[in-house]
């Protein structure tokens, strides 16, 4: 593929299905940039190899205008470009052999559940997009699913008897999560009054457009954005923003942490741990409310 289409998909793979802020993935771009501006012969990702990474850092250092983290900040973003081509099929090389420096985590964005609720309903049910809308955001929040596992999503591994989806996460490891009641209501109503009438019905997926195809990331973030915007919700949101929401009202429901991780579908306990310090900071802030109403 060539170099920009592979920069351009990347872009839009942080955007909405890591569901970083526009600001951090202008960082990164910034940072390919300089990369490719390096190496401005390339032109394919077949022609990237495991060292220029290496290269590319010893020239910036060496220009004595960086300082090292900078240089290493740098090596990471075109660390997380090699490995997302190499998920994707598009590029069969080795990766970088590059260490990058441990990060601060950031917490996730996450809503209230009135606000999750305000998000859900902003869909109009009287469209038929509107109701297919309305099932994926259900679902999506009721799932906890990623945004590429639920639009990918196929009709063989949904279970609208027992209310369970089948997902293949990252690596292909399979997981059963629950649908719930308003999920299994709306992905139901969407089956039997929608997608039938839109191209492609025998089509394998089950969210699909208009001509039949399966929807896209970027559709489905522009549709989120939309409807928040719609919603009176005034926060920097992302398909991703319902999974984080998933998790965090688990936790305060009681959810043990082990049961999340599972349902979410991390093969690392730490990376779900984040969501405990999500729920402790809600919590600390509604007492501090509470206090300072007193």
């Amino acid at each position: 593929m060539e170099i920009n289409d592979a920069v351009n998909q990347f872009a839009q793979y942080l955007l909405v299905e890591k569901g970083l802020s526009n600001k951090t993935v202008e960082a990164y771009l910034t940072d390919l940039k300089l990369f490719f501006t390096f190496y401005k012969d390339k032109k394919d990702t077949n022609e990237l190899g495991p060292y220029d990474l290496n290269s590319f850092m010893i020239y910036e250092l060496s220009l004595g205008k960086i300082k090292p983290p900078t240089a290493i900040r740098r090596a990471s973003s075109i660390k997380h470009f090699y490995s997302f081509l190499k998920k994707d099929g598009l590029y069969n090389g080795e990766l970088p052999d590059v260490e990058n420096p441990k990060k601060e985590k950031i917490l996730p964005t996450y809503l209230s559940v009135e606000e999750v609720e305000l998000l859900l309903n902003a869909p109009n049910m009287k469209s038929l997009s509107g109701i297919r809308d309305k099932a994926m955001l259900e679902l999506m929040y009721a799932s906890g699913l990623r945004v590429s596992e639920l639009i990918g999503l196929e009709k063989a591994n949904i279970n609208l008897k027992k209310g369970i989806v089948i997902v293949f996460g990252k690596g292909a490891k399979e997981r059963k999560v629950p649908m719930g009641d308003f999920a299994l209501e709306y992905v139901v109503k969407y089956i039997n009054q929608v997608r039938g009438k839109f191209h492609g019905a025998d089509s394998k997926y089950l969210f699909l457009n208009r001509k039949g195809k399966p929807l896209s990331r970027i559709y489905f973030f522009k549709q989120i954005r939309k409807y928040a915007q719609e919603a009176g919700i005034n926060k920097e949101i992302s398909p991703h923003t319902l999974r984080h929401c998933f998790a965090t009202h688990l936790l305060e429901g009681g959810a043990q942490l082990r049961t999340v991780q599972e349902m979410l579908g991390h093969a690392n306990i730490a990376t779900t741990q984040i969501y405990t310090h999500v729920s402790r900071e809600r919590i600390i802030s509604a007492y501090d409310l509470f206090i300072n109403k007193k």
